[in-house]
């Protein structure tokens, strides 16, 4: 399949992919219980799910594993939409600062018809990540970028945006509306469009995406599988309550997960241990310690 993008290279596309899944890392290595529990989980919430979404445990956990890690994916892919730009011509992605920054000495014309000569970019994953004070702050930030350089125009550039869009950003700061006709909220696609003048770049690097991971995935040892136990570590602690019905013993075994030092619940850790039974007190001896 002959490369379609005219903006980033093959290979440059292929290894941004590359590192932007290597970035996975840690999130990419098995859970087990103690690491599943490691922020503590929400017993209840965990049987409320369970029952309201008419779920087994294995679904319950599973899901939970999958929020974890997708909790901190977030920030991966993150880096993928923002250091790809670093491939671009004109644009660099300095270490702090600004998210990006493009220089055209041709000139970028604005909406408006004004000319600039260097864009300084915010980016976001999705529309609704800030809130009113991180608003105001990146709105204050950039009215004193255009103090500083009168040749430039910022821009809260979204990856998620309500629709495609290239506006004057309205916010509140101290109270009050504001706005400027070089401080711009510009989705993704149109921000493509700026730095290539392809109308559709941002589409056709979608579409060339599927194919790229997919052959980044499948290299020899570039991404490994996890194996979670978590589970199979819930289902032998639940032979702990081999008293209650199935279904009960692992709600015991997930409540231990937060209330094992809670009144009622350590008392049922002190009335196994009061059997003797040296395996169990060993089995028992296990499970707590990594709940701790």
């Amino acid at each position: 399949m002959s490369w379609k993008l005219n903006f980033i290279s093959e290979e440059a596309f292929k290894n941004h992919v590359r590192a932007t899944i290597m970035k996975y890392g840690e999130k990419l290595e098995s859970y087990d219980l103690k690491r599943f529990n490691s922020n503590l989980i929400d017993p209840v919430k965990l049987l409320f799910d369970k029952s309201v979404y008419r779920a087994s445990w294995e679904e319950i956990v599973n899901n939970e594993i999958f929020r974890q890690r997708d909790k901190s994916n977030n920030n991966d892919i993150g880096y993928f939409h923002q250091n790809i730009f670093s491939y671009f011509k004109g644009c660099e992605v300095p270490p702090a600062g600004w998210d990006v920054i493009y220089k055209n000495p041709d000139g970028i014309q604005m909406p408006d018809g004004d000319v600039v000569h260097t864009l300084y970019v915010e980016m976001k994953n999705k529309h609704n990540t800030m809130n009113s004070a991180s608003s105001a702050k990146t709105y204050i930030k950039m009215q004193g970028q255009i103090l500083e350089d009168d040749d430039c125009a910022c821009l809260l550039v979204e990856a998620i945006a309500k629709k495609s869009q290239n506006i004057k950003w309205t916010t509140r700061v101290d109270g009050k509306n504001v706005q400027h006709r070089f401080i711009r909220r510009v989705s993704m696609d149109q921000f493509y469009a700026i730095l290539t003048g392809e109308e559709d770049a941002f589409y056709q690097m979608c579409m060339a995406l599927p194919e790229t991971i997919h052959s980044v995935v499948n290299e020899e040892g570039s991404v490994s599988v996890p194996h979670d136990t978590v589970i199979q570590e819930l289902k032998n602690a639940a032979t702990l309550y081999n008293q209650q019905k199935e279904d009960l013993a692992m709600a015991m075994a997930v409540y231990m997960l937060g209330f094992h030092t809670y009144a009622g619940f350590s008392n049922e850790i002190e009335g196994q241990l009061g059997k003797g039974n040296t395996e169990m007190l060993k089995r028992i001896y296990d499970y707590a310690k990594k709940l701790t």
